[in-house]
C-alpha cells in the first residue's frame, strides 16, 4: 500500500484466479442509479461506503498486473484492506460441479471469473434488503436511491458526480417518518431498518463470526427473516450457499431453468440440493443467463406510490 497525493491510498490486488470485477460486484449495486456505486464507461468501478473509521471512496481498475485500488477519505485504509474479500478472495469453489446440469455448465463455462463477494458491511447490505421485502424491485431501488441521496454523505475524493456514502446506523435512526413515506417505504419496513440500526454494532460483529452466529443475530431483529438474511449473507458475508427462500420469483426461475417447469420453494431446494455449499453460486449463474429468457410467472406485484 502506498500514499499518493490528495490523501490517496493505493494498492494492487493480485488474485490467485482471474476475477471479473464488475460481474462479481454487480449484486452489491442496487440498480444503475445507486448513488453508492458507479460502473464507469472505462470499465472501472467506484464505491462509496461507510467504515468504522469513517466514509471512504474506493476506485477499482483492472490492469495487466492486477486490480489497482485507490481510496480516499478517513476510511480509505479499511476500504483497501477489504478489497480481496470484496472481490471474492474467501470464495472457495472447491466441490462445485457445474457439469451436473447443462444450463449450469454452460453458464459457468462463460463466467468462470465470477466470484461471491464479501463486503463485510452488514448494515449496507441489510437496509436495501429490507427495502426489497414484498415490493417490486424497481420501487425498492428507487427508495434506496432517494434515501441515500437525502441522508448519505458526499463521497470523499474525486468521486463521480452525485456519489453518496450510505448513512451510518445513526443516520438511519435519524431519518424522519415523512422521508420514509416520500420514498414509498411504509412503517413496517422503516421500523425494521431502524430496529436494526439500534443494534448495528452487534450485527456487524457477526461478520467476523461463524455464519450460523451471524444469522442468529440477524434473526433477533423483528422484521428480519430467512429471506432477508439470505440476501444479506450472500452480499456482506460471502455465503456461497445462501438461498432466498420466499422470493417472489426465484423458485419459478430456478424451476424453469433446470426443469422447464415452474416450482415452489420446496421444489427449488430439492433442485439445488446437488450443489449444497454452492447454491448461491448456481442461483447467480441462472439469474445471469436465464432471467431474461424466462416466461413471466403470475401477476405482477403492485407498484408502490411514494408520497409527493
Amino acid at each position: 500500500m502506498s500514499t499518493g497525493d490528495e490523501g490517496r491510498l493505493t494498492s494492487v490486488y493480485r488474485p490467485r484466479e482471474r476475477v471479473d470485477v464488475r460481474l462479481t460486484l454487480a449484486p452489491l449495486r442496487r440498480g444503475g442509479g445507486d448513488p453508492a456505486w458507479v460502473f464507469a464507461a472505462d470499465g472501472s468501478v467506484w464505491q462509496a461506503t461507510s467504515t468504522p473509521d469513517g466514509p471512504a471512496t474506493l476506485h477499482l481498475v483492472l490492469r495487466n498486473d492486477g486490480i489497482h485500488a485507490t481510496a480516499w477519505g478517513p476510511g480509505a485504509d479499511r476500504a483497501l484492506a477489504g478489497v480481496p474479500d470484496l472481490l471474492g478472495a474467501r470464495d472457495d469453489p472447491t466441490g462445485f460441479d457445474a457439469s451436473r446440469h447443462p444450463v449450469v455448465r454452460e453458464a459457468h463455462r462463460a463466467r468462470t471469473a465470477l466470484r461471491i463477494p464479501r463486503s463485510g458491511n452488514v448494515l449496507e447490505a441489510l437496509v436495501p434488503a429490507v427495502l426489497e421485502q414484498k415490493v417490486v424491485g424497481l420501487d425498492a431501488k428507487a427508495a434506496w436511491r432517494r434515501l441515500v441521496l437525502q441522508h448519505g454523505a458526499p463521497a470523499p475524493g474525486p468521486a463521480p458526480a452525485g456519489m453518496r456514502v450510505p448513512p451510518t446506523a445513526a443516520g438511519w435512526r435519524a431519518v424522519p417518518v415523512w422521508d420514509w413515506r416520500h420514498a414509498g417505504v411504509e412503517e413496517t419496513r422503516a421500523s425494521t431498518v431502524q430496529r436494526a440500526a439500534v443494534v448495528a454494532h452487534r450485527l456487524q460483529e457477526g461478520a467476523d463470526l461463524p455464519l450460523d452466529e451471524a444469522r442468529r443475530r440477524l434473526l433477533t431483529v423483528r422484521g428480519i427473516g430467512p429471506w432477508t438474511i439470505a440476501e444479506i449473507a450472500s452480499r456482506a458475508l460471502g455465503d456461497a450457499d445462501a438461498v432466498s427462500v420466499g422470493d417472489y420469483h426465484l423458485a419459478h426461475l430456478v424451476g424453469w431453468a433446470l426443469t422447464g417447469r415452474r416450482t415452489d420453494d420446496d421444489g427449488m431446494l430439492r433442485l439445488l440440493e446437488p450443489w449444497a455449499g454452492h447454491r448461491q453460486r448456481v442461483i447467480r449463474l441462472i439469474e445471469l443467463t436465464q432471467a431474461a429468457r424466462a416466461p413471466r410467472f403470475g401477476p405482477r406485484m403492485p407498484r408502490a406510490r411514494p408520497l409527493r
